[in-house]
């Protein structure tokens, strides 16, 4: 599943593509026609991104509301577009490009009621403007007083929203934080390092379209050792590097299923 630096890139290319021109609307799949007739020729006037929640808003109509889940995938394209599969869900087109959607867990047209309500049930979003502040105290509020894992915690997005199974994996290992350390045993000033990395690792994320969290002296070039190779690109210290050598202390990477989802650490780095 895309994590959040993902959508927030989507919703920046999609509003330098499409945004404040009347855009072509079209559901080839024809799960979405009826609401893509209704968009059909309006204009796109803003995105958002909260978490891995993107949210296109179209003028006079509402917001098309978009999950990707763990199978969605966006394609940009310049036009012309050609002719669409009977599987893209959503198709946007003007003169210069085109974007298709296929399989995502969500596309609907929604209200603005219906919107803030999702905003309601997600947590901070180290990525969203308004959240730089406060955020951390609002996360803050609710890892203090839970005696379920930090890494479960990271994970859920009523607490931060966003975070997937690589920035958890990274984060943990680049605050030295055992990952199955209860919230209530972190500190404030554990968490306010944790959160404050978030928004500069994340903020990468969208700059270069994928996860880096190597510090420079951790490099290949500045340790002599072969590049990472890996579907997901980037290099990072400990995700899906199970049985194998930790960068920092040498030791095994481990990994283990916490919350359905593949957890990896160095015990070695990250003590309890």
């Amino acid at each position: 599943m895309p994590e959040g630096h993902t959508i927030h890139r989507l919703a920046a290319d999609h509003r330098e593509r499409f945004g404040g021109r009347s855009v072509r609307v079209t559901s080839p799949q024809g799960k979405f026609a009826d609401s893509a007739a209704l968009l059909d020729g309006t204009v796109l006037e803003s995105t958002e991104a909260h978490g891995k929640h993107l949210f296109l808003a179209f003028a006079g109509t509402g917001w098309v509301h978009i999950h990707l889940g763990l199978f969605g995938k966006v394609n940009f394209g310049d036009a012309p577009a050609p002719p669409p599969t009977d599987t893209v869900r959503l198709r946007l087109a003007n003169p210069e490009s085109y974007v298709d959607l296929r399989g995502p867990t969500t596309c609907a047209l929604i209200t603005e009621p219906e919107k803030r309500a999702i905003h309601d049930r997600l947590g901070p979003d180290p990525l969203r403007e308004g959240d730089h502040v406060d955020g951390a105290d609002k996360a803050w509020h609710r890892v203090s007083r839970s005696r379920t894992t930090i890494a479960a915690l990271l994970m859920d997005q009523k607490v931060v929203a966003g975070v997937g199974n690589v920035y958890r994996a990274e984060v943990l290992f680049r605050h030295g934080i055992d990952p199955y350390r209860a919230g209530k045993d972190i500190t404030r000033a554990e968490w306010d390092g944790m959160w404050s990395d978030l928004i500069a690792l994340m903020r990468e994320g969208v700059r270069h379209n994928r996860i880096d969290t190597v510090r420079p002296e951790h490099m290949p070039e500045a340790m002599g050792r072969p590049p990472r190779v890996d579907d997901h690109g980037g290099e990072v210290y400990v995700y899906r590097r199970a049985l194998q050598a930790c960068h920092i202390c040498g030791g095994e990477i481990r990994t283990a299923d916490l919350a359905a989802r593949n957890l990896f650490w160095c015990p070695g780095c990250q003590q309890r």
